[in-house]
């Protein structure tokens, strides 16, 4: 059996900035897909790092229900907390929740499930994603 962390890990954190926002004033949908790619790729590796793989290039694949639940505002502080949902061959796929402290308790605003997979760094070619070597 296959063992990889699966409890929450904190893969990004970033200020909301007033360049990112949409004509409605809060922050625009595609930044913070940019975001849950980069943080998912960052948690992907660190569970397959945690578990003594090598480390390989991950590319994301597809992006699964992402649910928009709450605005992000300008100077919000967003976490980006990760969580490995299942590991295939060549595949890695990740739960990846955005949120952020609003009056002193943290607020889920957006959650997406990313999968990724390994590939070779020049030919960009499908490998193992370090599991099966």
């Amino acid at each position: 059996m296959i063992t990889v962390p699966t409890e929450l890990h904190l893969a990004l954190k970033a200020l909301m900035m007033p360049r990112d926002t949409n004509q409605h004033g809060t922050i625009f949908g595609g930044v913070v897909l940019s975001y849950i790619d980069q943080a998912g790729a960052v948690g992907a590796l660190y569970a397959l790092q945690l578990a003594g793989h090598s480390e390989k290039p991950l590319v994301s694949v597809a992006m699964d229900r992402v649910e928009f639940l709450k605005p992000i505002h300008v100077g919000n502080v967003v976490s980006f907390m990760t969580r490995v949902l299942a590991v295939g061959r060549t595949s890695i796929t990740v739960e990846v929740i955005v949120q952020s402290v609003r009056k002193g308790e943290p607020v889920e605003l957006t959650r997406a499930v990313v999968t990724y997979v390994a590939v070779t760094r020049n030919e960009a070619k499908q490998t193992p994603v370090g599991l099966y070597d």
